[in-house]
């Protein structure tokens, strides 16, 4: 097996031409690449090869704080939902692992990395945990990108998609189209400041860690010149949605609510429009992105560890709209320099705080 740089767009993005719609998210694109070079992230953008055969890729992302002090104990080497390897040869995935690690510690003494986090999007199954504990990887003190993630294959009818949505979702998009909300969408920098407005008011009522108006208006930028991404609202300032359209799926990547009518169904009738468009773009599959991790199935939504946790109206709200649940392998660190340890002692605390 060989590793070597890939710099053609082509090859990398027909490279995941082959790759099932549930194996691969935007993380994979060659525009999340771009997006975190513009953001000032160095990226390295790998493939492995047998006999000249590409069957694996992965893009490596060097991530640090501003802060003085997580960005000296906290400098890391990032995989976003990577590698990603043929099914043909995925009977070799310790082995394309074992190269690909080799590479990675390379890069993590150049760059000073303290240690190397991987969100691999494989099934979380016994067999993937073992093949890292081999490898000397640990599980991560927290998880970067959701490790659990509904779904909603949307290639069916629009009337069998509304039959199969939970009673109050139906109800609440006729609320939507009887109180007459208005849907728009659009993909201008003005979008994305009219969008952060929404967004700053969810943050304010949910208390979360936001992203900031440049990582917003950077990745509209870098998904847009091929046309991936498209900026949703509801009545204007109502509710609003970042989408992203990439290779037969759409994402919800982004999402926002300033709830001045609750009844009106803003946010529902904006979710089933989104999911027409989607339909329109020859999209098979929507990406509700990610859900809380206790809810197993719909009989859970109501259990008393399901209600407590933070993403528990969120969760409710995506699965109301039918689909399925996926469970990727948990994050994995790989230690390189001794300071990776207080810092992930610092990770643990923080998570703990933020009940997730």
């Amino acid at each position: 097996m060989q590793i070597k740089e890939i710099k053609d767009k082509k090859i990398w993005e027909n490279f995941y031409r082959n790759i099932p719609l549930e194996e691969k998210t935007f993380l994979n694109s060659w525009n999340w690449g771009e997006f975190y070079e513009s953001m000032g992230s160095k990226i390295f953008r790998y493939g492995i090869y047998d006999h000249d055969f590409l069957i694996a890729t992965a893009l490596i992302i060097k991530k640090e704080s501003e802060n003085s002090l997580k960005k000296i104990l906290g400098r890391h080497l990032f995989l976003p939902h990577s590698p990603t390897i043929l099914e043909k040869f995925k009977p070799k995935t310790s082995q394309i692992l074992e190269t690909l690690l080799e590479k990675i510690k390379e890069i993590a003494k150049k760059e000073k990395a303290n240690f190397i986090r991987i969100n691999p999007i494989f099934p979380r199954t016994s067999e993937y945990e073992k093949i890292f504990s081999k490898l000397n990887f640990l599980d991560s003190p927290v998880f970067v990108h959701p490790e659990v993630t509904w779904i909603l294959d949307i290639s069916k009818s629009q009337d069998q998609l509304i039959s199969e949505m939970r009673k109050t979702t139906r109800y609440m998009i006729k609320q939507g189209e009887k109180y007459g909300v208005k849907i728009s969408h659009g993909n201008n920098i003005e979008d994305v400041e009219k969008y952060n407005k929404i967004y700053i008011e969810t943050v304010k009522r949910q208390k979360f860690e936001p992203f900031s108006e440049k990582y917003l208006k950077n990745e509209l930028n870098a998904f847009n010149k091929d046309g991936e991404i498209e900026v949703f609202f509801a009545n204007e300032s109502e509710s609003g949605a970042m989408i992203i359209f990439w290779q037969d799926q759409a994402f919800y990547h982004q999402g926002a609510s300033d709830i001045k009518n609750p009844k009106a169904g803003a946010s529902y009738l904006l979710q089933w429009n989104i999911i027409k468009e989607a339909q329109k773009r020859g999209c098979k599959v929507y990406n509700f992105w990610g859900i809380e991790e206790n809810i197993k199935s719909k009989d859970d939504i109501n259990n008393d560890t399901a209600k407590k946790h933070p993403w528990w109206g969120l969760s409710l709200f995506k699965m109301g709209f039918g689909g399925k649940r996926i469970d990727y392998l948990k994050s994995k660190d790989y230690p390189i320099t001794f300071l990776y340890w207080p810092f992930r002692l610092y990770e643990k605390i923080r998570r703990l705080k933020k009940r997730i």
